[in-house]
């Protein structure tokens, strides 16, 4: 029986007690004024002011889940205050249910590594998603941490041929694929998001990704082969048909199913 498949993707802010053990701020200043300084001292630095993947905190991680019996589903993980412990359990908890088949766009090269700092840091326990064949011999040569098992399959990571200079964005991929890409904000956006109290807004923004991401992952799996042009017609029939659904429950759906429609003919 085919595995479910969980596409997911995180929104994080810059955690000001990881900037201080880095070094990146100084000790005395308050948590504002600490991720200020170290932003602005990376920006001199590199010309970004995005902080290492050790300084981020996670507030959301959005799930596309695709089940061959139950259809479509979304959930997301939200910090709504000093919840990120249980955020990121979360997330390692339906793996370790469900060893469905994860999906992701960067997920190996951001997503993952920071779930990984931040599990350690609040004790978080996540047994199958670290087996390498001790437990499980089957996850020996099919596993979710090496880089080349595709348990784990991060789309930007495989397309590229594992040649960072060659990864592409998500929001372009998407667009030229007659997708609506990125609606709403960006991600140098969340952190001013959470920090006016918006995180249905920063949670909102991580679902219209994370579905731009399964609809990528389903054009994969046209150009493999593992969906012929009547099974890729008839998933992107059921998207649309649960899009319906859920625009009637939030706006954002019906925002991204408008942007979509609109697009015509450029549709895949």
């Amino acid at each position: 029986m085919p595995v479910p498949v969980v596409v997911f993707d995180i929104e994080t802010i810059p955690d000001a007690q990881a900037v201080r053990a880095a070094g990146l701020a100084d000790p005395d200043l308050d948590d504002a004024a600490a991720i200020t300084q170290a932003q602005n001292r990376r920006k001199e630095q590199t010309g970004s002011d995005f902080l290492p993947i050790v300084c981020q905190r996670v507030v959301v991680v959005s799930c596309i889940f695709r089940d061959p019996v139950k259809g479509l589903k979304v959930h997301s993980f939200v910090d709504r205050g000093q919840q990120e412990g249980a955020v990121v359990q979360g997330f390692f908890r339906l793996i370790d249910k469900f060893e469905p088949q994860l999906v992701s766009w960067n997920g190996g090269g951001f997503d993952l590594p920071v779930l990984h700092y931040r599990g350690l840091v609040h004790g978080v326990q996540a047994s199958k998603y670290w087996d390498l064949g001790e437990d499980d011999r089957e996850f020996k040569w099919n596993n979710y941490i090496s880089r080349y098992h595709h348990r784990h399959l991060d789309l930007m990571d495989l397309l590229a041929l594992y040649q960072p200079r060659a990864n592409a964005g998500m929001d372009t991929l998407a667009q030229l694929c007659g997708l609506p890409g990125k609606l709403g904000m960006d991600g140098s956006q969340v952190y001013g998001a959470w920090l006016r109290g918006e995180i249905d807004a920063v949670r909102r923004y991580c679902e219209t990704d994370v579905l731009n991401t399964y609809l990528l992952y389903c054009r994969f799996q046209l150009m493999r082969g593992a969906l012929n042009a009547n099974t890729y017609a008839g998933e992107i029939q059921l998207v649309r048909a649960t899009l319906t659904e859920w625009a009637a429950e939030e706006s954002h759906w019906a925002e991204y199913l408008q942007a979509w429609s609109s697009l015509g003919s450029a549709n895949p």
